[in-house]
């Protein structure tokens, strides 16, 4: 999937070759309906090799869209006072 990723070409047919100019597309995405899009770039580092124990993971509360659940998802809070 990477080198797919880095050879795929935006719409105009320009080659997504950073992370920048696929953040620029991200954030220029409109719907006719008014949505707008607010995108950028994190480049913090974070610590690898955490693990989530299944009982943790259990807590998670996601909520899979009908349309490809398995890639469409939203993270909702525990609780909605937070």
């Amino acid at each position: 999937m990477v080198g797919n990723f880095w050879s795929a070409l935006d719409r105009r047919g320009k080659p997504l070759r950073s992370f920048q100019t696929i953040v620029n597309l991200i954030a220029a995405a409109t719907t006719k309906t008014g949505l707008k899009v607010h995108a950028e770039l994190n480049t913090e580092t974070y610590p690898s090799g955490i693990k989530v124990s299944d009982a943790e993971l259990a807590q998670v509360k996601i909520r899979r869209d009908k349309f490809h659940g398995d890639w469409n998802c939203e993270i909702q809070p525990r609780n909605p006072s937070h």
